[in-house]
């Protein structure tokens, strides 16, 4: 591309760096969680959410197990202040749960805030000020000083109003913009505000250090993290906390380095919803860590619930593709995928393991309310035998031959090529009724009589049609009864062909007093198929030798 050169890295590396974080392998706890889709995430919306939907969206949140909410910048409208307010005027707020309010460094501003959260219990009250050097210059035109100043009258300001309203509150202070501050003009920043919270052990203070706008690779912000945590005043006392955009594509990325640099707390939304390119998602972030094995203390456990209120509310879409929480995300449509899935699946019904490890899929879908059936294996013109004989098998109890599966697969995909579609469950099951199972014309077989012979033989008196009429009884012996009617069909219709294959098994998906049974035979060079299911395994028997005859008969 032309002018790349009009560009260059606004990101500041720090003075010294320890890379301790680049030793640890992963995240072993869960940090603290701040949910802003209230806020951030409500503000980047086309429409923004009513009251009502945000009050939904809250006990939603409140629900999964945030205990920490931003709800609002209650000063900048009245929407967001009568937002406040209803919470508390209604009590809607557990005694366990924290709301978050953000705020300017502006004294009309913060005595706005604390209006808002009066008779409120527990509170967070958020200070923020950019600090960067684009901002500085562009914006507000002033000196580091200067800027500093702003941040330190504002947590003067805070703390008065904290004596007046509540003095249990919990402060917060943002250098906005931080990744593209000096970090050691940002410490000097935060180190000031903290000497006027002078944070203690039983009421700390959160110093929240943003990505406001992803600037650099995620190693440089978790090398500007360490540097923040291993300088810090007060740090047994101070709760680090980041809050990561997504310009560059790695929100979650420089939330898992900056977490092992030293980080105890994250802010993000549900899906990523946010400014530009959004913020963390917390949902992938959180499941990354479960699928490490460790309990990320949120519960994203009825995932299709949670996604239908977000896309409700918000009018936003969750991406089909979207880690843990897409339609599509669990759905393989490779026929090697699906068979290694299948196989995988198998495998655990028989060894029962105590750890998740299916190929192809990093998290057990039933951990977030997905099915196996519909949402694992679907089927199009790419699928393969193995998941079309799985969905068959789990969904419908059909537990097709490895030879037959081939056959099926060869027409499902032949029906879905020509469609040019995804073919769903029901229809694949259509398409195997009407095909294989119980195909009973034109040849049929009204009636049947065995008798027991000398050695072990069987005569089979067998009554047979074509199209309805042409009926006759042909007896025939056999080494069993299949045998036998096999070789009455012979005579009676003059067909030669060859039982190749014969399995049968109980039909458990839905009824223990059914039976299926499969036959595979052949004649003129090629061996077709047929199914049989009745509550008589001899009657399902002879069903799927006819519907494997009516195949050759019909052509």
């Amino acid at each position: 591309m032309k002018n790349a050169g009009k560009y260059q890295r606004g990101y500041f590396m720090p003075p010294v760096r320890s890379m301790k974080w680049a030793e640890k392998e992963y995240i072993d706890h869960a940090p603290m969680w701040c949910s802003v889709d209230l806020r951030d995430g409500n503000q980047a919306l086309i429409i923004p959410m009513s009251l009502e939907e945000k009050l939904e969206f809250f006990s939603h949140l409140v629900k999964i197990g945030f205990k920490e909410i931003e709800i609002g910048f209650p000063a900048a409208s009245e929407t967001e202040y009568e937002f406040c307010r209803t919470l508390i005027e209604r009590d809607l707020i557990p005694d366990d749960v924290r709301i978050q309010v953000l705020t300017q460094s502006r004294e009309h501003i913060i005595k706005k805030t604390f209006e808002a959260l009066e008779g409120c219990k527990n509170a967070v009250v958020h200070l923020y000020n950019s600090t960067s050097v684009a901002q500085r210059e562009q914006v507000f035109r002033k000196s580091k000083e200067e800027i500093k100043e702003i941040a330190v009258s504002g947590a003067k300001l805070c703390e008065e109003y904290r004596k007046k309203y509540n003095p249990d509150f919990i402060f917060e202070y943002s250098p906005e913009s931080f990744t593209g501050t000096e970090p050691e003009y940002a410490l000097e920043v935060c180190n000031a505000v903290l000497d006027v919270w002078q944070p203690t052990p039983e009421r700390k203070v959160i110093i929240n250090l943003p990505v406001t706008v992803e600037m650099s690779m995620p190693h440089v912000y978790a090398s500007q993290i360490e540097y923040m945590c291993d300088n810090m005043k007060y740090r047994e006392n101070v709760i680090v906390s980041l809050h990561p955009h997504n310009d560059r594509g790695c929100a979650v990325a420089d939330s898992e380095m900056g977490l092992l640099a030293g980080a105890d707390r994250i802010e993000g939304t549900c899906f990523g919803n946010g400014e530009r390119t959004g913020n963390v998602d917390i949902v992938t972030l959180a499941l990354n860590m479960y699928t490490h094995g460790v309990d990320p203390q949120l519960d994203f456990s009825d995932m299709p619930t949670l996604v239908e209120m977000y896309e409700r509310v918000t009018r936003m879409k969750v991406y089909e593709r979207s880690p843990y929480a897409g339609r599509l995300v669990f759905a393989a449509f490779s026929g090697s995928h699906q068979d290694a899935i299948a196989k995988g699946m198998k495998w655990r019904d028989e060894k029962d393991p105590d750890h998740w490890t299916v190929p192809y899929l990093p998290i057990d879908p039933k951990d977030v309310g997905r099915e196996y059936e519909g949402d694992v294996i679907r089927i199009n013109s790419q699928s393969g035998k193995g998941g079309i004989g799985y969905l068959l098998e789990q969904k419908y109890g059909y537990d097709l031959p490895k030879k037959m599966r081939e056959n099926f697969s060869y027409a499902i995909k032949s029906v879905s090529d020509h469609l040019h579609k995804e073919l769903m469950p029901e229809e694949i099951y259509k398409i195997f009724s009407e095909n294989y199972l119980n195909v009973t014309s034109p040849v049929s077989v009204p009636e049947t009589h065995f008798r027991q012979e000398p050695a072990g033989k069987i005569t089979a008196s067998v009554t047979v049609a074509v199209e309805g009429r042409d009926t006759k009884v042909v007896d025939a012996v056999g080494n069993g009864r299949l045998d036998a009617v096999a070789n009455a069909l012979k005579d009676a219709i003059g067909l030669d062909f060859t039982i190749e294959s014969y399995e049968e098994h109980a039909l458990e998906r839905h009824s223990s007093s059914e039976a299926v049974s499969y036959v595979g035979i052949s004649a003129n060079g090629k061996t077709v198929w047929g199914a049989g299911r009745n509550t008589d395994i001899i009657v399902a028997s002879i069903n799927a030798l006819l519907s494997a005859i009516n195949h050759i008969y019909k052509d």
